[in-house]
């Protein structure tokens, strides 16, 4: 059977020469389409629910909202475990489902019982709601916003206030527009707020209390419909206009009547721009407060594609915005996606570069040392192609597959191609039909390629019944390889024998000076191995024990190291201690970071943004570093003398932890 393959290949060459072509097509369009990530996405099939309880206590909020909450999410099918954070205001319920699990049809399923449960909750400003479609790795993109004071008209409000309302109505409504967007999160600033600032003696001079200033407000805010005025030949439309649009409006509401003179709103409080109760702040550099957004890639999307979306989109924005407000991102996570790809791509093209040369110095033909290396890109293709039916993201860890088994992805071909040299090269072959002779050459390594093959696949076998974080992580490198050692096989049968009828010489040839010497010098060795059998076999067994005594002292890490161009610094501080005194304490700490040679800038997040992502109490801070280019560096030398620096700077400060 396995030589029928090989037979059949070379009664139609210039198929397979087609066929060739199109696995490499094949390979790069697929490429181009699937997603292409830093490391696979451990993240479970998990829907979290978002509920805001404005100055309610953890207590209240996990007796009140997350426990009723959690108890209706249990009985939903496929789910496998439900975990709740009660927090000052705020309550987050994760509702995990198994990883066969459709994201979509979860989703699903949690609304249709979290409707079931709006009842039992108590009267909540914002209902709860599901947060966005996406994973752990799914911030991709930051960016902040400043003005200069001196070019930009806040209308009177405070700058932190007027930049949160320039990103939350226009910035983020344009962004969220881009293909592959999910949500967009808003943290720093403050909400615009119209307050009602109530007069409690002039509450007690006209009779009237907080419900009826509620009422008036309420019923002086909206628009109603009146059907239509039939007039002539025109239908003419009846509309009630009472939605309010600046203080004025609402300082003009009439409350009451005394005499025939209204009591206006004006005349019982002060109505005036306010700010909303926050539990977040963003800082730059130590100096000032700035207002960011938090882009959250939808689940599935590529992260590359997406962040080319953004900043084409970003760069429309930037048009759109006042004379003086720039936008600027800090942090992409493409950066870290391309060069987790690339060390892939590098080490595949050295590993192709390196058969090139080693097989031309050891087979002085550098024919068969192209074929062999054309074997590499098709045992690449056909893993990508697999990998995109399969759904498996391009990463560090599936492209990587291919970079450890590179050794071994080429050992078929080397086999078949020096086989078939040599038999060509035999005198006694020289008057047979060339065709004739690279059958029997290949018949002859065929078998053995296809069972080492086998082998190195069933060796992978166990990766993949890895089951949670661990299957995720390492399953795409076995499926990967396992994929691209058939495209191995099928290149050593297929691609091989018929690239040799076209481009290998049918004569007589001699061995390289470097196997002659290399036999000379080999042939003593292995005479005397013969002789000192046990000698040798104890050699071994020593080698191997030294080996795995070794092993206990070898370091260990779950995933490589990956280089950003930047540091993350997370930083506990006082559980008692509040927003404002937080502020202070990490601009501080932001100010002795940049004083440092290599840092170019620090953006500081304290507490959470808005509903929708991690609910970080006031007392933990991310301080974001930005490096300058390593020739900028100073006495520095290493990014680990530098996250030194930096922990013992920062440990001056009392109470916090990193």
């Amino acid at each position: 059977m396995i030589n029928k393959i090989t037979e059949f290949s070379l009664k139609v060459p210039g198929l397979v020469l087609i066929g060739i072509v199109a696995v490499l097509a094949l390979g790069v369009f697929q490429y181009q389409r699937m997603p292409v990530d830093a490391f696979p996405d451990t993240s479970p099939i998990m829907v979290p629910v978002f509920a805001e309880g404005h100055g309610m206590a953890p207590e209240e909020i996990e007796r009140l909202v997350s426990y009723p909450i959690e108890s209706a999410m249990n009985g939903l099918p496929d789910v496998t475990q439900i975990k709740s954070t009660s927090a000052f205001g705020m309550a987050v319920i994760y509702v995990y489902f198994k990883d066969s699990t459709d994201i979509f049809f979860a989703r699903q399923l949690v609304a249709e019982r979290l409707s079931s449960v709006m009842s039992e909750l108590p009267d909540m400003d914002v209902p709860p709601s599901l947060g966005p479609i996406s994973t752990g790795l799914g911030q991709i993109f930051l960016y902040y916003l400043e003005a200069d004071p001196d070019r930009v008209d806040t209308e009177g409000k405070p700058m932190e206030t007027w930049l949160r309302e320039l990103n939350d109505w226009v910035v983020k409504f344009q962004l969220r527009t881009v293909p592959g967007v999910t949500d967009i999160l808003s943290i720093g600033g403050h909400v615009l707020q119209y307050q009602i600032r109530v007069n409690p003696n002039a509450l007690w001079k006209y009779n009237l209390t907080l419900e009826d200033l509620v009422t008036a407000v309420n019923g002086n805010n909206r628009n109603v419909g009146g059907q239509f005025l039939v007039l002539g030949s025109e239908e003419l439309l009846v509309r009630g206009i009472g939605l309010v649009e600046s203080l004025e409006d609402i300082q003009n509401i009439a409350v009451k009547e005394i005499e025939g003179r209204p009591v206006l709103l004006s005349d019982v409080a002060d109505v005036v721009y306010g700010d909303e109760i926050r539990r977040g702040v963003v800082t730059r550099n130590g100096e000032r407060e700035v207002v960011s957004g938090m882009v959250l890639k939808l689940f599935g999307e590529n992260t590359s594609d997406v962040i080319e979306r953004l900043y084409e989109r970003v760069d429309m924005v930037s048009k759109s915005l006042p004379e003086g407000v720039s936008l600027i991102p800090y942090y992409e996570q493409d950066e870290l996606v391309q060069q987790a790809t690339w060390t892939m791509k590098k080490s595949l093209l050295i590993g192709g570069g390196l058969v090139v040369v080693v097989l031309f110095i050891f087979l002085g033909n550098l024919r068969t040392a192209l074929m062999v290396a054309l074997s590499l890109p098709i045992c690449a293709s056909v893993a990508i192609m697999l990998m995109g039916v399969r759904g498996v993201s391009a990463n560090l860890m599936s492209l990587g597959g291919i970079a450890v088994a590179i050794g071994m992805l080429c050992d078929g071909a080397i086999i078949m191609a020096e086989s078939i040299l040599l038999q060509l090269g035999e005198s006694e072959d020289a008057k047979r039909p060339k065709v004739r002779v690279i059958y029997e050459a290949a018949c002859e390594v065929s078998r053995p390629i296809v069972f080492s093959g086998v082998i190195v696949v069933l060796v992978f076998l166990p990766l993949f019944t890895l089951q949670g974080v661990e299957g995720k992580m390492f399953s795409p490198m076995a499926f990967t390889i396992a994929a691209a050692m058939m495209g191995s096989i099928v290149a050593a049968l297929v691609m091989l024998p018929v690239l040799s009828l076209y481009l290998l010489p049918h004569r007589a040839q001699k061995e390289t000076w470097i196997v002659r010497r290399l036999k000379l010098a080999y042939r003593p060795l292995l005479q005397k191995a013969l002789h000192h059998k046990v000698r040798v076999v104890a050699g071994a067994g020593v080698a191997l024990v030294a080996a795995l005594a070794i092993v206990p002292h070898l370091g260990t890490e779950f995933i490589p190291t990956l280089e950003e161009g930047s540091i993350l610094i997370g930083v506990t501080m006082a559980p008692s201690i509040s927003l404002e005194e937080g502020t202070k304490l990490v601009m501080a700490m932001e100010r002795e970071i940049v004083q440092l040679d290599p840092v170019d800038e620090t953006i500081s997040r304290i507490g959470r943004p808005e509903a929708g992502s991690h609910p970080h109490p006031v007392n933990y801070a991310e301080v974001h570093i930005e490096l300058k280019p390593r020739s900028e560096w100073g006495g520095i030398k290493t990014k680990e003398d530098l996250e030194n620096v930096i922990k013992a700077r920062l440990k001056e400060f009392p109470g916090v932890q990193l």
